[in-house]
C-alpha cells in the first residue's frame, strides 16, 4: 500500500494477474475515478510477493483475490484498517494509524526525493492537480535545483 500509494480498497481488490512478476509490473486499477496505471516492481518487493504467492497457493483459496485471509477469502478493508491500527500499536505511534497514512506517506515520500508534482499526480491517479501539491508544497527541497 505504501510503495503504490495504494487505497485500501484497491488493495484489497487486487487480483492476482493485476500482479505480473514476469514483466515485473503492477496494473493499479485506482478507484474514486482515478486514473490507473502501470507501475514497476523493484526486486525486493518481487521477492516478498513470489513468498506470498507460495503461500496463498498452500492456503487453496478458491477466488482470485492477491490477498487472502487466512479463511481463504478475500481480505476486507475492514480487516486490513484492525491489523494496521494493530501495527502502529505495536510500533509505538503516537496516535491510532489507518491505513490511508501510507497513501499519504507514498506522496510525501516522492516529494521528498524530489518527485515533480505531475509525476506524483500520475502515480497516485490523481484527476485534479489540487490533491497533489499538499504532497509538495510543505517540501522546501523543491526549490534546491532553482538558480544552479
Amino acid at each position: 500500500m505504501f510503495r503504490h500509494g495504494l487505497r485500501v480498497s484497491e488493495a484489497c481488490a487486487l487480483h492476482l494477474d493485476q500482479v505480473d512478476t514476469e514483466s515485473r509490473v503492477l496494473h493499479v486499477a485506482r478507484l474514486k475515478k482515478g486514473l490507473s496505471t502501470t507501475q514497476p516492481l523493484r526486486a525486493d518487493e518481487l521477492r516478498l510477493i513470489k513468498a506470498w504467492l507460495i503461500e496463498r497457493a498452500k492456503m487453496k483459496p478458491t477466488g482470485k483475490a492477491f490477498f487472502i485471509s487466512e479463511r481463504r477469502a478475500p481480505l476486507s478493508p475492514k480487516r486490513a484498517w484492525a491489523a494496521i491500527r494493530r501495527y502502529g500499536e505495536l510500533a509505538g505511534l503516537p496516535l491510532p494509524a489507518h491505513p490511508h497514512m501510507l497513501r499519504h506517506a507514498c506522496g510525501f515520500a516522492l516529494a521528498d526525493q524530489g518527485a515533480d508534482t505531475r509525476l506524483i499526480q500520475d502515480y497516485l491517479g490523481h484527476r485534479n492537480i489540487q490533491h497533489t501539491v499538499i504532497y509538495t508544497a510543505s517540501n522546501p527541497a523543491r526549490f534546491e535545483r532553482l538558480w544552479r
